[in-house]
């Protein structure tokens, strides 16, 4: 939906359809607006040797932007992650391991796969958002089955984009908007309105911290719709 057909603190369109993947524990394709992202979520027996000894589990996150995912075709990343690439997985992971209790894994590391299908604007946020179905559909799993005994998510969390374009705050950007936005942040937050972690910055001038303090507000009182909107679809 173009920005000429919603106002400025009005989210896209969000579709979530779950298990989409028959084999993954939890799975889920995740549509905001032209942006589409397929997540799953996998626990595999065994962790990273800095976790070893611990009596806890794991969770690492992958992001994967798909050869024509975007206008031109993107080469895969076959051998080393790019910087981007990385930047956004240790988000995704700082924010999975927020809201799961490792301790019902030990010895067993979660991992969320993000591929990117399309891209029109924050497909970091839409990754975080379709990892934490696919943890709850993967939670559900386990649970129901007995192989864990306590519900593992310890609270719902989401994400947004909130920038600063052509002087005005705006939520949720398309491509078009994020490329020529001033000012550009990546808000993580609880359904109770906690915060996670706040991640950008300016893009040519500086802004006073009563913009930024407001641009962080309306980006948490965002992720709280996101949170309602997902909480009726699973």
């Amino acid at each position: 939906m173009p920005r000429s057909t919603r106002g400025t603190l009005e989210l896209r369109p969000l579709k979530v359809s779950r298990k989409v993947n028959r084999y993954a524990e939890g799975s889920c394709l995740i549509e905001m607006g032209h942006t589409k992202v397929l997540v799953t979520a996998t626990l595999e027996k065994k962790v990273p040797f800095h976790v070893k000894g611990t009596k806890q589990g794991w969770l690492m996150a992958e992001y994967n932007l798909l050869p024509r995912a975007t206008h031109e075709r993107i080469s895969r990343e076959r051998v080393a992650n790019g910087g981007r690439t990385q930047e956004i997985q240790r988000l995704m992971g700082r924010a999975f391991r927020s809201c799961v209790d490792l301790n019902l894994f030990r010895d067993q590391t979660i991992i969320i796969d993000a591929d990117v299908i399309q891209a029109d604007g924050g497909t970091r946020v839409a990754s975080i958002i379709g990892g934490y179905v696919a943890l709850h559909d993967l939670t559900e799993r386990l649970f129901n089955s007995g192989k864990i005994t306590d519900w593992a998510l310890t609270h719902e969390i989401g994400a947004i984009s909130v920038g600063m374009v052509d002087g005005e705050i705006r939520v949720d950007l398309d491509y078009q908007e994020d490329v020529k936005a001033e000012a550009d942040l990546n808000i993580i937050a609880t359904g109770s309105g906690q915060l996670i972690e706040v991640q950008g910055g300016t893009e040519k001038d500086p802004i006073d911290k009563a913009t930024f303090d407001e641009m962080v507000e309306i980006g948490v009182l965002s992720v709280q719709d996101i949170v309602k909107i997902i909480k009726e679809q699973i």
